[in-house]
């Protein structure tokens, strides 16, 4: 993921590989890195499109955090956004920053 999150764009297997092969001594199969970026996808947490005959991957989430919390809303829905609010209602700090948040949207 952290190859994936350095990329100023999407990128395929390959780019993906040969990044990863920079900084290792053993260097990692092919089929290995092409196994995990489709079950990342699989989960959600990467994004693939087309590219000439291959696929290209991007991340959904700008980093952990935000591929956790994408997860939580997947599994428990508006329960979720509730029980965040209800945290959130409590703290002004809190409130302050959602709200600027929400302004750069």
């Amino acid at each position: 993921m952290e190859a994936l999150w350095a990329a100023e764009s999407a990128m395929t297997v390959r780019e993906v590989l040969d990044a990863l092969n920079r900084d290792r001594s053993t260097p990692l199969a092919y089929t290995t890195v092409m196994t995990v970026l489709t079950r990342l996808t699989d989960k959600g947490a990467l994004r693939r499109t087309r590219r000439g005959r291959s696929y290209a991957y991007e991340p959904v989430a700008a980093d952990t955090a935000g591929i956790a919390v994408r997860s939580v809303l997947e599994e428990f829905g508006d329960a979720a956004v509730a029980h965040f609010v209800e945290q959130v209602s409590t703290d002004p700090d809190a409130q302050s920053r959602l709200q600027r948040l929400l302004d750069e949207e």
